[in-house]
């Protein structure tokens, strides 16, 4: 299997200044309305997944779980990330879009 399309838009998404990602960022984006989609690592801790799906939902920014830190930080040009806002509504959709597609997403 290729480059998931997940990945690469999330790549996209990071060399086009729409990303924000560790654990303050995404939480002060969310907070200040700027995240159109969070993506938390399925490795994240319990605690970590727990803090941001109970924000999101309190701030109605959709969420999802996805692969896990190494692979996220790779796609972003990092050494990993547990958390990582999408700032913009067009990466956010096409994301979330391959996300349906692809099996190893927990929703």
């Amino acid at each position: 299997m290729g480059q998931s399309r997940v990945l690469s838009m999330i790549s996209m998404a990071t060399k086009a200044g729409k990303t924000a990602s560790g654990e303050f960022c995404t939480e002060r984006e969310v907070k200040s309305g700027g995240a159109a989609l969070v993506i938390v690592a399925g490795d994240a801790s319990d605690n970590t997944k727990k803090k941001f799906k109970n924000m999101c939902d309190y701030y109605h920014v959709p969420i999802c779980f996805y692969r896990d830190k190494d692979t996220l930080g790779h796609a972003m040009g990092k050494e990993f990330r547990a958390s990582l806002a999408i700032l913009d509504e067009g990466f956010a959709k096409g994301i979330r879009k391959h996300m349906d597609t692809e099996d190893d997403t927990i929703a």
